[in-house]
Formats: C-alpha cells, sequence, structure tokens
C-alpha cells in the first residue's frame, strides 16, 4: 500500500509539475503575443504604406513587418484573422508607427483612408530607365536625375536585395549603365504627387515582385541566371514588334548562345549609342562596330545588363521559346510580319527582298 501512495504521489507532482509548465508556457506566449502587438516605437512618425491590389494579409505583413511598420508578421496575421480585419483595400494610406497592428488594420480596410491626392503613370514594355524617370518627374515632385541616380545606387539597391530576390549580385557590373534597367516592370502606376524618390522605386519593384514570382521556380531552373534572363528578355523585347513573335526571336537567340554564335542584335546598337527608340532605326543597322560593351556584334554572349524594361510576355517568351533551327530573323519594315532562315544565304535572300 505504500508503495502505491508513493507512486501515486510522484504521479501526481508530475502531473501539477505539467500544469505549472503548460501555465508558464501560456503566460510567455501571452506576453510575448501582448508585446508583438504594440507598436513598434512610442514617438509619432508618419510614414506611407501601400496595399497592392492581391496583397493579402499574410503577404502584407510579412512587407510591414520587413520595413520596420509592425514588430510581427505572425502576430499581424493572427489578429486580423481573429477580429475580422482581413479585406484589405488597395491604395496608399498614412500610417503612424505608433499606432498598433489593430489600429493599422483598421485604416488598411477602409477605403475611404486612402490618399487622393495621386497621378497616373504608364510606364509601357520598352521603356529605358530614363524614359521611365522622365515620365513621373513629369507627374511628380520627384526629378528624372534623382530617381536615375537612385537606380544606380548600388548601396540603396543592395538595401533591398532581401526584400527582392530577383535583385542579384550579378547585375553590379561596371559596365551596366543603369542599375536598375530592366527591372521596372511596364505598369499603370498611381503615385502621389508630393513623394520621394524611394517611395516610387519600391512602389515599382513590388509590381516586378508579382511579376517574378509568377516565374520564380522556371528561372531557378533555366540554364541561364536571373540576371541574364531579363538581360535577354529586353532584347527579345525591343527585337519583337508583336508579342506572338517573341517567343519565336527567343529561340533563335537561344540558337545562336548555344552554338557560339554571336547575337549580332541591332537593338542592343541602339542602346549602345543611346539613340531614341524610333528614332533612327537605321543608325543602330550600320553602326555595328560601335565600340561598346552592350554591342553584341562586336562582344559575343548577352550584353553586361538589359537594354530596356521588359514586360511580362517577353519574360515569358524567354522561359518558354520556340524550338526550331533558324538562326536568322528579320522584319518586314511595311507589315512589320517576321521572316526566319535557317541560312545566312536564305537570310539575305529575305533582306533584299523585305527590307526595301
Amino acid at each position: 500500500m505504500a508503495r502505491r501512495s508513493r507512486r501515486k504521489l510522484h504521479t501526481g507532482r508530475i502531473a501539477v509539475l505539467l500544469i505549472i509548465a503548460a501555465g508558464l508556457l501560456f503566460a510567455v506566449l501571452t506576453v510575448r503575443s501582448k508585446m508583438n502587438l504594440r507598436p513598434v516605437q512610442s514617438e509619432s512618425e508618419e510614414v506611407i504604406v501601400t496595399v497592392n491590389p492581391g496583397d493579402t494579409l499574410r503577404s502584407l505583413g510579412e512587407r510591414l513587418e520587413a520595413d520596420g511598420v509592425i514588430r510581427d508578421a505572425g502576430s499581424f496575421y493572427r489578429y486580423g484573422k481573429k477580429n475580422h480585419l482581413t479585406d484589405l483595400k488597395a491604395g496608399d494610406y498614412v500610417i503612424d508607427l505608433s499606432m498598433e497592428p489593430g489600429e493599422i488594420l483598421t485604416i488598411l480596410t477602409d477605403s475611404t483612408k486612402a490618399l487622393t491626392d495621386e497621378v497616373t503613370v504608364t510606364i509601357v514594355e520598352g521603356d529605358w530607365a530614363k524614359h521611365a524617370a522622365v515620365k513621373i518627374a513629369e507627374k511628380t515632385n520627384v526629378s528624372a536625375d534623382e530617381l536615375l541616380a537612385l537606380w544606380n545606387n548600388e548601396s540603396y539597391i543592395r538595401s533591398l536585395m532581401r526584400r527582392y530576390p530577383f535583385l542579384t549580385e550579378e547585375m553590379f557590373n561596371d559596365n551596366v549603365r543603369v542599375l536598375l534597367e530592366g527591372y521596372l516592370a511596364p505598369e499603370t502606376y498611381r503615385f502621389f504627387r508630393e513623394t520621394t524618390p524611394e517611395a516610387v522605386t519600391e512602389k515599382m519593384l513590388d509590381q516586378s515582385l508579382a511579376v517574378y514570382n509568377t516565374y520564380a521556380e522556371e528561372m531557378k531552373n533555366s540554364d541561364l541566371s536571373i540576371h541574364e534572363l531579363y538581360t535577354l528578355a529586353s532584347i527579345v523585347q525591343y527585337e519583337a514588334g508583336r508579342p506572338e513573335d517573341m517567343k519565336m526571336i527567343a529561340g533563335v537567340f537561344y540558337n545562336r548562345l548555344n552554338i557560339g554564335m554571336m547575337l549580332q542584335s541591332s537593338v542592343t546598337v541602339c542602346y549602345s549609342i543611346d539613340i531614341e527608340k524610333d528614332d533612327d532605326w537605321w543608325a543602330c543597322e550600320v553602326n555595328s562596330d560601335y565600340e561598346s560593351p552592350y554591342n553584341t556584334y562586336k562582344y559575343a554572349g548577352l550584353p553586361p545588363g538589359a537594354i530596356l524594361n521588359p514586360g511580362r510576355d517577353a519574360i515569358d517568351a524567354v522561359l518558354h521559346p520556340t524550338d526550331s533551327n533558324y538562326l536568322y530573323f528579320m522584319a518586314d519594315v511595311k507589315t512589320g510580319e517576321v521572316h526566319y532562315a535557317e541560312t545566312l544565304e536564305e537570310h539575305n535572300a529575305n533582306v533584299a527582298r523585305y527590307l526595301n
């Protein structure tokens, strides 16, 4: 009987200890949760928070934690779910860093709180960085020079690399003209009339990230690096007047790369000599000896970086090229129709027929 009593007493002590431990763990988690739901700072400081179309409570929370607007994305997510604050409204909002997550979510789920002093800027497929900068400068208080300086600021871009995985070490090449050339996604943007170069840039990179996420796994499995894919996509974008031609043209360039043939793309000459698009295309054709690391008539392989900002179709094309035996192509200057050839002799015949 005594032995049985001691066993019961021992079991009872273990149960009590487990209850105490569970209680302590619950208390610790409760305290931590409350800490995570505190504002990130006590003093008032306003920042602009952008809710993009398609943002979820989880993805937004991760971004806000990375940007230092909230303490913990997980606590932010659980609070929103528990309190039915999940219906985020796209727009730009003024948020104070002294606000608790509940206050922040109350604002971000109320479209009437979104800022309205905005302008619309459309960056089209094929715009160069300098063209995008001018378009933005025409409608905001930010100058084109400020934007281009930031888009070429290595330390600033390095600070964004964890947030935007398509920005890789390979882009920091001394021969690259504009570091963010190729990574400014074409889109119709809404910017504040009074804004900053950083806010503009990161809004554009958010859109680039949305496109990248669509193809992230395919890019990782490609024989080309991410930087090379964006560079090739920019050439395909420039060369192809129509989306339906992009995959075939991408395939031609892959064929050239695979046999060690020069890319010999006249659009890289256009970028080399900084001739405006559609300004003097013939100058691109007759200056194949122009000295520039971007000139693919003089230097083998891909140029140091992108030669414009490609759209989704061009990125898709370099990831899904059309297989063929073609090594040459040219466009009819009158109709825009692209004609392909397997041999130089066939290509020269096409040029004689369709370039006049």
